[in-house]
């Protein structure tokens, strides 16, 4: 869950930049928060804006050579933190006037194509598929845990149809070997009988593992929490998705928080519940065709804002509960 996906063509391409811009509004200043830091995009246009200043966090310790360059341009005005997004109430934030919260979900092209890191099928060798502040790889998961887990995996996270069938093959396959990158992808090819001509057989398990891997999904509910309470009165959260688990959670959350499900933990009982976030567009916000054609992975994206009534720090939500499925997938980790 770091940055953008982008085309070979292009070094960096951040996903519906002008949109975010018009969003937070960095000509105002403030202090904004990049939570997928990746190769600089969006940090790098807010600090053309005088009076702004950026916190940018990043999983990924191959990021900090790209910040180096934006703390030699704006030593005073950038802070850099390689820190999981999840961490960021740890931060300390009191004296910041917080105007904006930016995740972009996406994973940049040099990471995709960084065969160390394993995140394409397209990759060799050991599978690895880690962002960074790890505890396993997908080479644990896919070596590791039984099948059962592995089909939930694969059907939850990948939304793979047929995931019980490559589970069981794949169990069957390390009896006699570690299965690496190349082995998961032939397993995958010849198991399938449902075949598409658009996207490639591993595509869907392979973002499984990746999810897995990483806990996206603890990582974005905790990281959405936190933003909320950092963030003050008319501050923004806006989140970039690239796939419907995401853009669900997202949804949820902003929905939990804006129809009166809220409340402050410190009010009396007899208060009446009130919206906590705002929002504006209740649709999301999708790329233009002109930027789908300059930049065809952006084609999945999906842009929603909130904006914070109240200046409060604590409060409820129940998307712990409505995603708790997901949540005790997740747990499975606890067995490697």
């Amino acid at each position: 869950m770091c940055a953008t996906i982008i085309p070979e063509k292009h070094m960096h391409y951040p996903v519906l930049l002008n949109e975010i811009i018009s969003i937070i509004s960095p000509q105002y200043g403030g202090t904004f928060i990049d939570c997928t830091f990746g190769q600089g995009g969006y940090s790098s246009k807010i600090l053309e804006f005088s009076n702004t200043k950026i916190i940018a966090l990043d999983r990924d310790k191959d990021t900090l050579k790209q910040s180096l360059d934006l703390k030699r341009n704006y030593e005073n005005r950038f802070i850099y933190k390689n820190l999981k997004f999840s961490q960021l109430a740890n931060l300390k934030l009191k004296n910041e006037n917080i105007k904006a919260v930016i995740f972009d979900l996406g994973y940049s092209y040099t990471q995709i194509k960084d065969k160390k890191k394993g995140l394409s099928f397209d990759s060799k060798g050991e599978l690895n598929m880690k962002m960074g502040l790890n505890e396993f790889s997908a080479s644990d998961v896919i070596n590791k845990l039984d099948e059962k887990k592995l089909e939930k995996i694969f059907k939850f996270f990948g939304e793979e149809r047929e995931s019980k069938k490559i589970a069981s093959t794949i169990v069957k396959e390390r009896k006699s070997k570690i299965i690496n990158t190349e082995n998961l992808v032939k397993i995958i090819e010849s198991t399938k009988k449902i075949k598409s001509y658009k996207t490639h057989s591993a595509t869907k398990v392979f973002q499984a593992l990746r999810i897995f891997v990483n806990k996206e999904i603890s990582e974005l509910i905790y990281g959405l929490a936190n933003a909320t309470k950092v963030l003050k009165k008319d501050g923004t959260i806006v989140v970039v998705s690239f796939h419907s688990i995401e853009d669900k959670i997202v949804k949820y959350f902003f929905r939990s928080l804006s129809e009166a499900k809220s409340v402050s933990r410190y009010m009396p009982k007899n208060s009446p519940k009130k919206n906590l976030l705002n929002v504006l567009v209740k649709k999301p916000i999708l790329p233009s065709h002109k930027e789908i054609k300059e930049n065809p992975p952006s084609r999945s994206a999906k842009l929603r804002y909130a904006i914070k009534k109240q200046d409060v720090y604590e409060f409820e939500t129940d998307i712990l509960d409505k995603f708790k499925y997901l949540i005790d997938i997740e747990n499975y980790s606890k067995k490697l």
